[in-house]
Protein backbone atom coordinates (compact mmCIF):
# COMPACT_ATOMS: atom_id res chain seq x y z
CA UNK A 1 0.00 0.00 0.00
CA UNK A 2 1.18 3.49 -0.80
CA UNK A 3 -1.31 6.15 0.20
CA UNK A 4 0.81 9.29 0.64
CA UNK A 5 4.10 10.56 -0.70
CA UNK A 6 6.15 13.68 -1.30
CA UNK A 7 7.85 15.37 -4.23
CA UNK A 8 9.51 18.68 -3.41
CA UNK A 9 12.62 18.73 -5.62
CA UNK A 10 13.66 21.79 -7.61
CA UNK A 11 12.37 21.68 -11.21
CA UNK A 12 15.91 22.03 -12.59
CA UNK A 13 17.06 19.01 -10.56
CA UNK A 14 14.13 16.96 -11.85
CA UNK A 15 14.81 17.87 -15.47
CA UNK A 16 18.49 16.93 -15.18
CA UNK A 17 18.09 13.70 -13.23
CA UNK A 18 15.26 12.29 -15.34
CA UNK A 19 16.64 13.66 -18.62
CA UNK A 20 13.59 15.72 -19.56
CA UNK A 21 13.54 17.92 -22.65
CA UNK A 22 12.31 20.93 -20.66
CA UNK A 23 12.06 22.13 -17.07
CA UNK A 24 8.70 21.05 -15.58
CA UNK A 25 6.37 23.57 -13.99
CA UNK A 26 5.99 22.06 -10.53
CA UNK A 27 5.78 23.25 -6.96
CA UNK A 28 6.97 21.48 -3.79
CA UNK A 29 4.52 18.90 -2.40
CA UNK A 30 5.02 17.28 0.99
CA UNK A 31 1.82 15.28 1.52
CA UNK A 32 0.35 14.11 -1.79
CA UNK A 33 -2.92 12.22 -1.36
CA UNK A 34 -5.10 10.08 -3.65
CA UNK A 35 -7.11 11.89 -6.38
CA UNK A 36 -4.64 14.80 -6.30
CA UNK A 37 -2.33 15.65 -9.21
CA UNK A 38 1.04 13.89 -9.36
CA UNK A 39 4.16 14.33 -11.50
CA UNK A 40 4.66 11.62 -14.11
CA UNK A 41 6.96 10.89 -17.03
CA UNK A 42 5.90 9.04 -20.20
CA UNK A 43 7.88 8.06 -23.28
CA UNK A 44 6.64 8.98 -26.73
CA UNK A 45 6.53 5.81 -28.81
CA UNK A 46 7.40 7.55 -32.09
CA UNK A 47 10.24 9.81 -30.94
CA UNK A 48 11.31 8.01 -27.71
CA UNK A 49 11.29 11.45 -26.10
CA UNK A 50 10.36 11.65 -22.43
CA UNK A 51 7.27 13.70 -21.68
CA UNK A 52 6.51 15.22 -18.29
CA UNK A 53 2.81 15.27 -17.43
CA UNK A 54 0.61 15.91 -14.42
CA UNK A 55 -1.97 13.20 -13.81
CA UNK A 56 -4.69 12.37 -11.32
CA UNK A 57 -3.60 9.77 -8.75
CA UNK A 58 -5.99 6.82 -8.88
CA UNK A 59 -6.34 5.00 -12.20
CA UNK A 60 -9.72 5.39 -13.91
CA UNK A 61 -10.22 2.51 -16.39
CA UNK A 62 -11.36 3.68 -19.82
CA UNK A 63 -14.55 1.64 -19.36
CA UNK A 64 -15.45 3.12 -15.94
CA UNK A 65 -18.82 4.85 -15.68
CA UNK A 66 -17.40 7.75 -13.64
CA UNK A 67 -14.24 9.00 -11.94
CA UNK A 68 -15.15 7.54 -8.53
CA UNK A 69 -13.58 4.20 -9.40
CA UNK A 70 -10.15 5.83 -9.51
CA UNK A 71 -10.10 6.41 -5.73
CA UNK A 72 -10.06 2.62 -5.27
CA UNK A 73 -7.21 2.06 -7.73
CA UNK A 74 -4.36 4.15 -6.33
CA UNK A 75 -2.21 1.00 -6.15
CA UNK A 76 -1.81 -2.13 -8.26
CA UNK A 77 -0.26 -5.35 -6.94
CA UNK A 78 2.73 -6.22 -9.11
CA UNK A 79 2.10 -9.95 -8.70
CA UNK A 80 -1.30 -9.78 -10.42
CA UNK A 81 -1.08 -6.59 -12.49
CA UNK A 82 -0.97 -8.45 -15.82
CA UNK A 83 -4.20 -10.31 -14.98
CA UNK A 84 -6.55 -7.65 -13.58
CA UNK A 85 -9.00 -6.11 -16.11
CA UNK A 86 -8.25 -2.57 -14.88
CA UNK A 87 -4.50 -2.95 -15.36
CA UNK A 88 -3.86 -5.50 -18.13
CA UNK A 89 -3.80 -3.07 -21.03
CA UNK A 90 -1.88 -0.26 -19.25
CA UNK A 91 0.69 -2.83 -18.11
CA UNK A 92 1.38 -3.71 -21.73
CA UNK A 93 1.07 -0.31 -23.35
CA UNK A 94 0.86 2.61 -20.89
CA UNK A 95 3.61 2.53 -18.31
CA UNK A 96 5.02 5.62 -16.62
CA UNK A 97 7.25 6.92 -13.89
CA UNK A 98 5.55 8.57 -10.94
CA UNK A 99 8.10 10.94 -9.43
CA UNK A 100 8.71 11.14 -5.68
CA UNK A 101 11.41 11.72 -3.10
CA UNK A 102 9.77 9.92 -0.17
CA UNK A 103 6.60 8.18 0.98
CA UNK A 104 4.66 7.54 4.18
CA UNK A 105 3.48 4.40 5.92
CA UNK A 106 1.74 3.98 9.28
CA UNK A 107 2.67 1.75 12.21
CA UNK A 108 -0.09 0.62 14.54
CA UNK A 109 0.83 1.45 18.14
CA UNK A 110 -0.98 1.50 21.51
CA UNK A 111 -1.46 5.24 21.11
CA UNK A 112 -2.77 5.05 17.56
CA UNK A 113 -1.22 5.00 14.11
CA UNK A 114 2.24 6.54 13.89
CA UNK A 115 3.35 7.80 10.45
CA UNK A 116 6.84 7.02 9.18
CA UNK A 117 8.60 8.67 6.26
CA UNK A 118 10.81 6.60 3.94
CA UNK A 119 13.31 7.90 1.41
CA UNK A 120 16.63 7.04 -0.22
CA UNK A 121 19.70 7.55 1.95
CA UNK A 122 21.15 10.12 -0.44
CA UNK A 123 17.90 12.09 -0.53
CA UNK A 124 17.70 11.83 -4.32
CA UNK A 125 14.30 11.79 -6.05
CA UNK A 126 13.22 8.50 -7.60
CA UNK A 127 10.54 6.97 -9.79
CA UNK A 128 7.73 4.68 -8.70
CA UNK A 129 6.68 2.11 -11.29
CA UNK A 130 3.36 3.44 -12.57
CA UNK A 131 0.60 2.72 -15.07
CA UNK A 132 -1.61 5.32 -16.68
CA UNK A 133 -4.91 5.48 -18.52
CA UNK A 134 -7.02 8.04 -20.38
CA UNK A 135 -10.71 8.23 -19.48
CA UNK A 136 -13.38 10.27 -21.24
CA UNK A 137 -16.67 11.35 -19.72
CA UNK A 138 -19.97 11.29 -21.64
CA UNK A 139 -19.61 15.08 -21.91
CA UNK A 140 -16.22 14.72 -23.59
CA UNK A 141 -13.98 15.57 -20.63
CA UNK A 142 -10.64 13.73 -20.82
CA UNK A 143 -8.71 12.75 -17.68
CA UNK A 144 -5.30 11.09 -17.52
CA UNK A 145 -4.88 9.09 -14.33
CA UNK A 146 -2.30 6.72 -12.86
CA UNK A 147 -1.61 4.06 -10.24
CA UNK A 148 1.50 3.04 -8.27
CA UNK A 149 2.62 -0.58 -8.34
CA UNK A 150 3.36 -2.30 -5.03
CA UNK A 151 5.40 -5.33 -4.01
CA UNK A 152 6.29 -7.17 -0.80
CA UNK A 153 8.04 -5.10 1.85
CA UNK A 154 11.81 -5.08 2.18
CA UNK A 155 13.51 -5.60 5.55
CA UNK A 156 13.31 -1.93 6.48
CA UNK A 157 9.60 -1.69 5.72
CA UNK A 158 8.47 -5.08 6.99
CA UNK A 159 8.02 -4.10 10.64
CA UNK A 160 5.69 -1.30 9.56
CA UNK A 161 3.76 -2.90 6.68
CA UNK A 162 3.79 -6.03 4.53
CA UNK A 163 3.76 -4.05 1.25
CA UNK A 164 5.74 -1.19 -0.24
CA UNK A 165 5.65 0.81 -3.49
CA UNK A 166 7.90 -0.35 -6.32
CA UNK A 167 10.84 2.04 -6.59
CA UNK A 168 12.55 1.56 -9.93
CA UNK A 169 16.34 1.35 -9.80
CA UNK A 170 18.27 3.64 -12.15
CA UNK A 171 19.14 0.57 -14.26
CA UNK A 172 15.52 -0.55 -14.63
CA UNK A 173 13.81 2.80 -15.18
CA UNK A 174 14.43 2.93 -18.91
CA UNK A 175 13.22 -0.61 -19.52
CA UNK A 176 10.02 0.06 -17.59
CA UNK A 177 9.27 3.20 -19.58
CA UNK A 178 10.11 1.73 -23.00
CA UNK A 179 6.98 0.40 -24.73
CA UNK A 180 9.18 -2.03 -26.66
CA UNK A 181 10.12 -3.97 -23.51
CA UNK A 182 8.36 -7.38 -23.69
CA UNK A 183 5.82 -7.95 -20.88
CA UNK A 184 7.70 -11.05 -19.69
CA UNK A 185 10.71 -8.84 -18.92
CA UNK A 186 8.73 -6.43 -16.76
CA UNK A 187 7.92 -8.53 -13.70
CA UNK A 188 11.62 -8.98 -12.71
CA UNK A 189 11.81 -5.17 -12.40
CA UNK A 190 9.06 -5.08 -9.77
CA UNK A 191 11.05 -6.14 -6.71
CA UNK A 192 11.53 -4.62 -3.23
CA UNK A 193 14.12 -1.85 -3.17
CA UNK A 194 17.36 -2.55 -1.32
CA UNK A 195 16.89 -1.76 2.39
CA UNK A 196 20.53 -0.74 2.66
CA UNK A 197 19.84 2.17 0.31
CA UNK A 198 16.87 3.56 2.28
CA UNK A 199 16.09 5.18 5.61
CA UNK A 200 12.86 5.58 7.55
CA UNK A 201 11.91 7.64 10.57
CA UNK A 202 8.81 8.79 12.49
CA UNK A 203 7.14 12.07 11.54
CA UNK A 204 4.34 14.22 12.89
CA UNK A 205 0.77 12.97 12.73
CA UNK A 206 -0.06 16.17 10.90
CA UNK A 207 0.37 14.14 7.69
CA UNK A 208 -2.81 12.26 8.62
CA UNK A 209 -4.71 15.28 7.32
CA UNK A 210 -4.50 15.46 3.50
CA UNK A 211 -4.89 19.25 3.52
CA UNK A 212 -1.65 19.62 5.51
CA UNK A 213 1.15 20.22 3.02
CA UNK A 214 4.32 21.80 4.45
CA UNK A 215 8.01 20.96 4.98
CA UNK A 216 7.12 20.05 8.57
CA UNK A 217 5.46 16.89 7.25
CA UNK A 218 8.81 15.28 6.41
CA UNK A 219 10.69 16.40 9.53
CA UNK A 220 11.86 13.69 11.91
CA UNK A 221 10.39 13.61 15.40
CA UNK A 222 11.82 11.94 18.51
CA UNK A 223 10.94 8.37 19.31
CA UNK A 224 12.07 6.08 16.52
CA UNK A 225 14.99 4.43 14.81
CA UNK A 226 16.05 4.47 11.19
Amino acid sequence: MCGRFSFYQAPETVAELFQLAGIPQIKPRYNIAPTQSVSTVLQQEETQERQFQMMRWGLIPFWAKDVKMGAKLINARSETVSEKPSFRSPFKHRRCWILADGFYEWETTDSGKQPFYFQLKDGEPFAFAGLWERWQSPEGESIESCTILTTEANELMSRIHVRMPVILSPTSRDRWLDSATPPEELHPLLTPYDSQEMIGYPVSRMVNTPKTDSPDCVQRIAGGEE
